[in-house]
């Protein structure tokens, strides 16, 4: 009987390990996930200034929609929870659209080499960013199945592992800019 019980306490300090060490990696998942969605929206905040500088020289009374990407980009630049920074940056996307957009109403910045450059590195960090956020999101996905998983949740909530934040984008986000005629 004794075999017995020593056999169950062992298999149930191997689950246990076996347990945490998932969780550990599924926590550090989402960590690198977060660290790569980072990396890539300061590349973008990074380009702001940039864009923003080169439409002022063409349309310099597209002054709304130039500080409205300005002060977008400090807000998000200062936001770390993940769901109030994907609202921020679902407007700053938008900015950055409707910025972008601007090209069609002025020629000579259409013309533009820099501006051009700096179009195809924003359309080329949005590619990072989008699979950063799906990378993010299984992540996340991950760990809180692990986490509210029974006989999982045991381990997760006596040491401390918790659920995560999805990077979310809503309806709105999801339409594409349009042109005005």
């Amino acid at each position: 009987m004794t075999l017995f019980l020593g056999i169950v306490g062992l298999v149930l300090v191997l689950w246990a390990v076996f347990t945490f060490n998932r969780l550990v990696r599924l926590r550090n998942q989402v960590r690198a996930g977060w660290s790569d969605i980072d990396v890539q929206l300061m590349r973008r905040h990074d380009l702001v200034p940039r864009l923003v500088e080169a439409v002022k020289a063409y349309a310099g009374h597209e002054k709304a929609v130039l500080e409205n990407v300005t002060e977008l980009r400090a807000q998000a630049m200062q936001t770390s929870s993940p769901a109030r920074l994907a609202g921020i940056e679902r407007e700053l996307e938008a900015g950055l659209g409707r910025l972008v957009l601007l090209n069609e109403a002025y020629p000579d910045l259409k013309a533009s080499e820099n501006f051009l450059k700096l179009q195809r590195d924003l359309v080329d960090v949005e590619d990072h960013l989008q699979y950063a956020r799906r990378f993010y999101n299984g992540a996340v996905r991950a760990n809180n199945d692990a986490v509210q998983r029974f006989p999982d949740l045991v381990v997760a909530r006596s040491f401390g592992f918790g659920e995560s934040e999805f990077f979310e984008a809503d309806d709105g986000s999801r339409a594409a800019p349009r042109v005005a005629a």
